[in-house]
């Protein structure tokens, strides 16, 4: 590094320290070296150079001016060259820079300036030398901890053999994939979380408490933002060596990421594929013992099937959901098969010693700390003697989550036969029979709005939701109450079904929940 102490203890340079300055000012890296005899040269010389000079500029301005602006511009020091006609540096010059803090060397007649810039420009040379090699041999060692498996924890390790700094890494779920020398907190983590989330990503986050602000070095996978690496430092207390170093890691870091993205894309499939085998029967159900053994759970043995979903009107699952349930069954050391679909999350495990229902409300308990604007909701199916039997647990667990979700209350768990609904009826029936019970009632209305764009299927749902109030149907639906008399006696004419009779709203209901429960399926 080249700095005023490297280039005085350059026996070749011949220079003699007349003035320290501050403690720690010689070591000060320094920019380059700046020749220069203006009298004021503070609007050319860069922060951090050292300013070379002869003194010709004493006839036109005083040693005090010249310091002083020296000092303005922010150089590192002053090296006086003495020659024939200045044998000895001016002691105006020395007095001024005591005054100014400025260090002050004088170099002998006898070595030009030119020998300064040559030492200057080896000493840069080493040092960029030194940081290739340097980042060459670190680069080795992150390549090495990422292919024998150590992660992000072994990046991280790489990292602080060389700058002991805190550093964490966090994705954009506010999951912590590794950390050295600090320990986030679920809400420092989620300040991370929303940091990535913006673009572009911050540099900087403020995590509040003692850590204060943090650096962000962005870790992408597959074009985004997929997680940080943070050093719990600012910007500006990092040195440009540390700051290269981070980033260095954080590239490797991005491979790390990509790969355990594919390994949650293979696992995901193939739990996606395990349902579709379970509601599927026939021959795919002889697949099904050797899919719960690939991921750990003994197909002989009793199974339970929970599914988790938001209520509140939510139409899909959030991005991180599958995963917040995969991470709580594995807390609990259980095996587990989680596979996340556009509406629900199901997760089929061995029957668990502890009570189900404590389970599942464990489990809301850690979504909830996770999702705090969402209210997720679990529901419970019949437990299975085998693998063979899982279709009806699975089934039910979707249901008893469906109504859950369009419960309003605080009940967040419930099992299908706790629930006593209609819907325990209709979840006992197959698909076909569901269906064809469907069509035959909601069809005509489909086929009838589909050929003239109508919204009799909307207007009777609208009808139904509002309990078979004509004012409340009309208003939600913004038309006239006589509209939608029309569309209701349109309906009626359709269907066979009067919607003013008890006996026929039960069918138009239980129709138009049958297609929605063998569409979910």
């Amino acid at each position: 590094m080249l700095t005023l102490a490297a280039l005085i203890g350059n026996p070749a340079l011949e220079l003699r320290l007349l003035v320290p300055g501050p403690a720690g000012a010689l070591d000060r890296e320094a920019l380059w070296v700046h020749n220069t005899e203006l009298p004021d040269p503070s609007p050319y010389v860069r922060a951090g150079e050292i300013v070379l000079t002869n003194g010709l500029w004493q006839d036109e301005t005083t040693a005090s001016a010249f310091a002083a602006n020296v000092r303005r511009a922010g150089a590192a020091g002053i090296v006086f060259g003495l020659r024939t006609e200045t044998p000895a540096t001016p002691e105006e010059l020395i007095e001024a820079c005591r005054r100014e803090e400025l260090p002050l060397a004088e170099i002998s007649i006898e070595v030009p300036f030119t020998a300064v810039t040559e030492a200057a420009s080896v000493i840069h040379t080493d040092q960029r030398r030194d940081a290739l090699v340097g980042m060459v041999r670190r680069g080795d060692a992150l390549a090495a901890a990422i292919s024998h498996g150590a992660g992000a924890s072994g990046v991280l390790a790489v990292l602080r053999r060389e700058h002991d700094l805190p550093l964490a890494v966090v994705d954009r779920m506010a999951r912590p994939l590794a950390a050295a020398g600090v320990e986030l907190t679920p809400e420092q983590r989620r300040i991370v979380a929303e940091g990535l989330a913006r673009h572009p990503p911050p540099l900087e986050v403020d995590l509040g408490g003692q850590e204060g602000r943090a650096t962000v070095f962005l870790v992408g996978a597959v074009g985004d933002t997929d997680a940080a690496l943070l050093c719990l430092r600012p910007v500006s207390g990092l040195k440009k060596a540390e700051q290269d170093a981070l980033d260095q890691a954080a590239r490797f870091l991005s491979l790390e990421v990509a790969k355990q993205q594919a390994i949650q894309a293979i696992e995901l499939r193939f739990a996606s594929e395990l349902l579709d085998m379970i509601l599927s029967g026939g021959h795919r159900a002889a697949e099904v013992p050797d899919r719960l053994r690939a991921f750990g759970v003994d197909p002989s043995g009793e199974l339970v099937v929970l599914t988790i979903a938001f209520a509140d009107g939510a139409e899909s699952t959030l991005p991180g959901l599958s995963e917040t349930v995969g991470e709580f069954f594995l807390a609990q050391s259980l095996a587990v098969v989680v596979a996340g679909g556009s509406q629900d999350v199901v997760a089929v495990l061995q029957r668990p010693r502890l009570d189900l229902s404590e389970l599942a409300e464990a489990l809301c308990s850690v979504v909830r700390k996770r999702f705090p604007e969402r209210r997720p909701v679990v529901g419970l199916g019949d437990t299975a003697a085998s693998a063979g039997e899982l279709r009806q647990p699975l089934v039910q667990s979707r249901e008893a989550c469906q109504v859950l979700r369009r419960r309003r209350g605080a009940q967040a768990v419930a099992s299908f036969r706790e629930l006593g609904t209609h819907r325990l009826l209709l979840g006992l029936q197959d698909a076909g029979t569901l269906q064809g019970f469907a069509d035959g009632v909601v069809g005509p209305i489909r086929e009838h709005d589909g050929s003239r764009a109508g919204e009799l299927e909307v207007t009777l749902r609208a009808f139904l939701s509002n309990d078979g109030h004509f004012g409340a149907t009309a208003a939600a639906l913004y038309v006239h109450v006589n509209t939608l008399r029309n569309r209701l006696a349109k309906i009626t004419e359709l269907t066979g079904r009067d919607v003013a009779r008890t006996e026929d709203r039960v069918d138009l209901y239980l129709a138009l929940e049958a297609d929605d429960m063998s569409r979910s399926r």
